[in-house]
């Protein structure tokens, strides 16, 4: 237990602050003055290391409202003695030892009524006792206030909550300087490095140290302490791979000399069925819903009733941050702060627990690239982008823990065939390549129509680069398809085919592969380009040999009934009639459907294979790229 007495502002005994001033703090500073003039008991909650402490201290200078500042905080050295917070505040209020028992707040009473700023500071570990001490002394003494700082409320009634975040990470360009968190970065390293003067590359590698660590203070501080050894350039990668590892010595509160000790502290504060949903939890790289967490977490001591209250436990406490505003129609949305994953997912490695999260995270996986694929399918093909970026990090963890621990093989190649479009649409093409050839090459059902599907696949990822395994896969893919009797693999290995053929300006076999693809893909077949992207692609092929062929395959194109439900489709379509328009000599036409076609895409989305080519057409059409 740490203790002061002081007037207006409170003088600390030495050794009682980490070093630096307030950096970035003056909108929360004057808020939080605010809420102490309004309010008897003000609680400052947040995450580990976000700077609760330290923003009391300067906000207990109150302007008058008080004329005595009284501070107590816990050291988190030793257990917690029942009854010890009390006595410790009693016997700082009356300058004299505090009995025990129904005399505790006896010499309380007597006080004379001096506006008094009670500071308990940091009181987690004694949290219960906490709350029924300030509720006696508020009913005792109308004169006192009291500021609390702890990771989760008290719960009392007259309680208000100053949850305090972590500092602006915005980049330079959205403000008229550098952020509050690149601001404290640079004040805390001239203490390690006192001649720092950062050029231009290193403040924008400042910016993504800052930005990768979430603002968080301490994690600021921590990384800004390692300039004494490492270069600035260096920094990024050392805290997005060792974020709780970050350490510095010679400071003053223990848990703060490491994001992995602050993590610590805060993870024994939890009861077990919380920490386990922390650990759990910690195999989700990106976003989740409460359903997510009770299928990821549940299970093994935990209910899936019990998974709700532990998350909302981890969200009081900073540890899980919530993505959505409180009111709407979707689900709320939560993401575990980074160096808080880490820890998680630490404690979870190695355990018997890690097996079974590791599995449902594929499962969950699974799921999302089938919801995404119908969702693409049926006209939704916002959504399903959407679903998959906001899920892709996840996504990408489960993929390498399939290829490392040759586990949930099919799974994760089902995952890869439904995300089809992310990878050939949306510009993943060589991150999806690499891991759908790692996959197949594993054991696996040689005959599993995941497989097939698979192979057809990486051969379309690898017409640009490597036709020759292209043709290598398409050949296994065809074989499979035809005993099984899969007429979508069958037509899609034609579909690459045409591809391979174009690239080597055979567009004779090109128009024909493309012919056939078109003629054996069912309308509706989900897991791979609909028959209007063939049909599209055929009107291409056939634009010099045969333009009246390629303005019917272009009709067709449009026409097809995959096509109402297919943005992407659309767009090649509408590009081959463009190219048809250039290709009969009339630009303005074509640079009039080639700018629709774009004026048709969504904003919000990366721009779709294909978008580049009519951007080009628009520039020989004599249009800008930009009109």
């Amino acid at each position: 237990m740490r203790t002061s007495v002081g007037g207006p502002g409170g003088p600390l005994t030495p050794g009682d602050s980490e070093s630096g001033t307030l950096v970035g703090r003056d909108k929360d500073l004057a808020a939080l003055r605010t809420a102490m003039a309004g309010h008897r008991l003000v609680s400052v909650t947040g995450l580990a290391g976000v700077g609760k402490s330290r923003l009391c201290r300067a906000a207990m200078g109150g302007g008058g409202l008080w004329q005595r500042v009284v501070r107590v905080g816990w050291t988190g050295r030793g257990p917690a003695v029942p009854g010890g917070l009390g006595r410790r505040v009693v016997e700082h209020l009356t300058g004299r030892p505090a009995a025990s028992g129904s005399d505790l707040f006896t010499a309380v009473t007597d006080l004379p009524a001096l506006p008094t700023l009670l500071v308990l500071d940091d009181v987690d570990p004694v949290r219960w006792e906490c709350a029924g001490l300030v509720q006696r002394l508020l009913m005792a003494l109308p004169t006192l206030r009291v500021l609390v700082t702890c990771r989760r409320p008290l719960g009392l009634g007259e309680e208000r909550v100053f949850r305090l975040a972590p500092l602006d990470c915005r980049s330079p360009q959205d403000a008229s300087g550098p952020s509050a968190a690149v601001e404290l970065f640079l004040d805390r390293a001239r203490l390690a490095v006192a001649d720092l003067r950062p050029t231009e590359s290193d403040l924008r590698a400042i910016e993504e140290v800052c930005s990768v660590l979430e603002g968080v203070p301490l994690a600021v501080e921590l990384a800004a302490h390692q300039l004494g050894t490492h270069a600035p350039a260096d920094l990024p990668g050392l805290v997005t791979h060792n974020q709780c590892r970050l350490s510095a010595d010679g400071r003053d509160v223990p848990r703060h000399r490491s994001l992995r000790e602050a993590m610590a502290a805060e993870y024994l504060l939890c009861e077990e069925d919380v920490r386990a949903v922390w650990r759990r939890a910690g195999v989700l790289q990106g976003p989740f819903t409460e359903e997510t967490a009770v299928f990821v977490c549940a299970g093994g001591g935990v209910t899936a009733e019990q998974v709700p209250f532990c998350v909302a436990r981890l969200l009081s406490s900073g540890v899980l941050e919530r993505l959505d505003g409180s009111c709407g129609v979707s689900m709320p949305r939560y993401r575990m702060r980074r160096a808080a994953r880490d820890f998680g997912f630490e404690q979870l490695t190695g355990t018997r627990e890690f097996r079974v999260a590791a599995e449902r995270r594929m499962l969950h996986c699974r799921r999302t690239a089938a919801v995404a694929e119908n969702l693409w399918s049926t006209g939704c093909q916002r959504q399903a982008v959407e679903l998959v970026r906001e899920r892709h990090a996840d996504i990408q963890a489960a993929i390498s823990h399939a290829l490392t621990g040759q586990e949930h093989v099919e799974w994760a190649m089902e995952t890869m065939v439904g995300l089809w479009f992310w990878w050939m649409v949306y510009g993943h093409v060589e991150e999806g390549r690499r891991a759908l050839l790692g996959l197949l090459s594993l054991p696996s059902a040689a005959d599993s129509p995941v497989r097939r599907e698979g192979w057809w696949l990486a051969a379309w990822m690898c017409a640009d680069r490597d036709p020759r395994r292209s043709g290598e896969l398409l050949a296994r893919a065809w074989r499979a398809a035809v005993l099984a009797g899969d007429d979508a693999t069958v037509g899609r290995v034609a579909y690459v085919h045409g591809v391979l053929a174009y690239h080597h300006h055979d567009v004779h076999s090109a128009a024909a592969h493309f012919r056939q693809a078109a003629d054996t893909i069912p309308a509706l077949a989900p897991g791979g380009p609909s028959p209007a992207v063939s049909l599209a692609a055929l009107a291409v092929a056939q634009l010099r040999s045969a333009p009246d062929d390629a303005r019917h395959s272009a009709r067709r194109a449009l026409t097809d009934p995959s096509v109402r439900t297919d943005a992407w489709a659309t767009m090649l379509a509408r590009h081959a009639q463009a190219l048809l328009d250039h290709h009969d000599g009339r630009p303005r036409r074509a640079a009039r459907r080639a700018r629709r076609a774009l004026e048709a895409l969504d904003p919000t989305l990366p721009a779709p294979r294909g978008s580049a080519a009519l951007r080009q057409l628009l520039s020989e059409a004599g249009a800008p790229p930009g009109a």
